[in-house]
């Protein structure tokens, strides 16, 4: 997420160089009033907790590998093609559980255990085993994009790209809020909604020309 909110954060305290942010990255949800939060972002389902959203832009999750990958292990073609083979899953740094892959099926959205060559709580050191060539991941599409834009990962199984999670700005009330807070979300919407930069495109998502598994 951070590749997304920085260049807000970096706008916004240019053109309000009198405020000082206080920035907190965090998996949870806490206690708004407790912590004096004025806004925040989640990426996933919308909050349910009494807050109000706005959903920003879609969140595809991508599942994807290296060059170097599919010239030594091929490509999978269908979902159960990834049981032979190697790939990561992400371990939830709060609950400690492992995450199912998620794929959309006609008007479905199907979550599968993936059996992992390599699991992690930390998306950096996934994403680098992706790049390496060592497994195959799912990443978030923003994570992604620059680097299938780039030729450096590969997109598979593009028929099952989901979008339907989002990432979202929520915030308490507009309700006497400060100008400083309106300020930031009216930025962050400015520059954020439905940005192109970290939603891969249709014409991005086409099936890769078929590689055959070296011998």
């Amino acid at each position: 997420m951070l590749q997304i909110l920085w260049p807000v954060l970096e706008a916004f305290c240019a053109q309000h160089p009198q405020i000082e942010p206080d920035v907190q990255l965090d998996d949870r949800i806490g206690n708004w009033v407790e912590e004096r939060v004025d806004v925040g972002f989640r990426s996933g389902p919308a909050p349910q907790d009494g807050l109000i959203a706005r959903r920003l832009m879609p969140v595809q999750l991508v599942v994807c590998a290296a060059p170097a990958y599919i010239e030594r292990f091929g490509a999978p073609t269908t979902i159960d093609d990834l049981t032979h083979h190697r790939c990561s899953c992400f371990r939830h740094p709060t609950s400690g559980k492992l995450m199912p892959w998620e794929f959309k099926v006609g008007e479905q959205i199907v979550a599968r255990d993936i059996a992992p060559a390599l699991c992690t709580n930390d998306v950096d050191l996934e994403i680098r085993a992706v790049m390496a060539g060592q497994v195959i991941g799912q990443l978030i599409g923003s994570t992604a994009a620059p680097l299938i834009r780039s030729g450096q990962l590969v997109p598979l199984l593009t028929q099952h790209v989901t979008d339907h999670l989002g990432l979202y700005v929520y915030y308490g009330t507009r309700v006497a809020q400060p100008a400083r807070v309106r300020a930031f979300i009216d930025l962050a919407v400015e520059r954020l909604v439905d940005n192109v930069e970290f939603v891969l495109q249709p014409h991005e998502l086409s099936p890769p020309p078929p590689r055959r598994r070296k011998r």
